[in-house]
């Protein structure tokens, strides 16, 4: 294991052999690519409701703008996470395909990016309703 790199997901699963490994995180991938598209959707469509319900107060601007954050996040989600994300899950199989591990590294990475986007959305959404 690269200890200059640390995942974001379970460091357990880096102590894994290779194929358990890989296996594992075919799990992982598959169970996340189910549920995050209904969550991200239900998210957006709330904060785009908050947004309408509060119009026509002062909150109106944080409201839209974690909205449109969140809507960034989507599509980002979609463009560039999906696509590992398919591959990684993909990889049931008893010999992992190639360059499985730097697609993994590459999904973190921009997973991070997400997070911090996605904190920020809330941070913005609680500043409004505080606020």
């Amino acid at each position: 294991m690269n200890w200059q790199y640390r995942p974001f997901s379970n460091p357990a699963i880096w102590q894994l052999e290779c194929t358990p490994q890989a296996q594992g995180l075919s799990i992982l991938a598959g169970s996340l690519g189910r549920v995050m598209p209904v969550w991200y959707g239900l998210c957006l469509a709330l904060l785009a409701l908050e947004s309408f319900l509060h119009r026509n107060e002062a909150a109106l601007a944080s409201l839209l703008t974690a909205t449109l954050i969140w809507a960034v996040v989507v599509i980002f989600s979609i463009s560039a996470l999906v696509p590992i994300n398919n591959r990684i899950a993909s990889l049931k199989t008893a010999t992992p395909t190639p360059g499985w591990r730097q697609d993994h590294k590459k999904w973190d990475s921009l997973n991070r990016v997400r997070i911090l986007l996605l904190v920020v959305a809330f941070l913005t959404f609680t500043y409004a309703l505080v606020a």
